[in-house]
């Protein structure tokens, strides 16, 4: 693969992974377990859908066939994307939403970092930008992990099922492919195994203080999302999503 197609095939995985998980919190707007849980679970998805657009206008320009961020996100269909299978699944409970985005911010802020020192200045300056938001989408999540994990028996209960059934999800955000490897090579991505050390590390100690008991480190993992291969929950957000666009091709507000 070129290195200029590996460029936008990564730009997208990015965008696609904060796209995708966007959508779902924007899916509990007005269902939030209470009002100001309500509002930032609204905020945190505006921050993912700004911090999408300028990694798919990005990934849009590298490309060069005249698409842009509204084209990649609504014209695409479930082959296309690029997102990690974690944020892609049904909400499920406040636990499960709560758990997913707790493993999701752990890892987020870790890339992030890595990112603000790409070779690529504009993957630096977005991925610094994002980074500032993804700090307190961070704090947000471990303390409340910590508050529900080592609080009432009901909550306690709920945040290990939800640990324990979204963990086979966490593995594929630190497998490297070719892209990986030659984003890496060139100083504009890294490589994601050098982040599973520290991420471990991260979400020992959060569950430890949570009472929570840390899945097995070598559970057998979930993977394919990077390259296309989706549960069908994805099919069915994307319809969704998609349904304005695709009806009324090339409207405008």
């Amino acid at each position: 693969m070129k290195l200029q197609n590996g460029k936008f095939v990564y730009l997208t995985r990015l965008a696609d992974t904060t796209l995708v998980l966007s959508h779902r919190l924007a899916e509990l707007c007005g269902k939030g377990p209470a009002l100001e849980e309500d509002m930032a679970l609204a905020n945190v998805a505006l921050d993912l859908l700004g911090q999408a657009r300028m990694w798919l206008s990005y990934a849009g320009e590298i490309e060069g066939a005249g698409r842009g961020e509204d084209d990649l996100a609504y014209l695409r269909g479930d082959r296309e994307y690029h997102n990690f299978l974690l944020v892609e699944l049904s909400n499920g409970s406040y636990a499960d939403v709560l758990m997913r985005q707790f493993y999701f911010d752990a890892w987020h802020s870790l890339a992030l970092n890595k990112l603000s020192a790409s070779a690529d200045p504009r993957i630096a300056e977005i991925a610094a930008k994002a980074a500032k938001e993804v700090a307190y989408h961070w704090r947000r999540s471990s303390d409340l992990v910590v508050r529900l994990g080592d609080g009432t028996g009901e909550s306690h209960a709920r945040m290990q099922a939800a640990a324990d059934s979204l963990w086979p999800y966490t593995g594929e955000m630190f497998i490297a492919d070719h892209v990986d490897a030659a984003m890496a090579l060139s100083g504009e991505g890294f490589d994601p195994g050098e982040l599973q050390k520290e991420w471990l590390t991260t979400v020992e100690r959060v569950f430890a203080t949570a009472t929570l008991q840390m899945p097995p480190r070598d559970a057998w993992m979930q993977k394919g999302g990077k390259q296309g291969a989706h549960t069908e929950h994805l099919g069915y957000l994307l319809a969704e999503m998609q349904a304005l666009p695709r009806i009324y091709a090339g409207a405008q507000w």
